[in-house]
């Protein structure tokens, strides 16, 4: 159920929204890169998330969410993500 409510969302948010075809690897080149990358910092494309203590994965995330990214315009996800959102929704993370 991980895209169920694309439509709903889409629409609330006036959002254009594309789905890769199946089998379509070159179709997502920055989702196959990213996952290169955190292959490379151990987290293996077989491997169970929640059996990986929550420290290393919070540390993979961190590293990750903090290095600028050319298709956010040289911005890193952490900071486009804190443009988006209130200093109320911080408390929760």
């Amino acid at each position: 159920k991980e895209f169920s409510k694309w439509k709903d969302i889409a629409n609330k948010h006036d959002i254009s929204t594309y789905f890769a075809d199946v089998g379509a690897p070159n179709q997502r080149a920055l989702n196959e890169h990213t996952n290169g990358l955190l292959r490379k910092d151990g987290l293996g494309k077989d491997m169970n998330l929640s059996d990986l203590p929550t420290d290393y994965v919070q540390q993979v995330a961190s590293y990750r969410n903090n290095i600028p990214r050319k298709s956010l315009n040289y911005k890193t996800p952490l900071e486009v993500f804190m443009k988006y959102i209130t200093n109320e929704q911080v408390v929760f993370f």
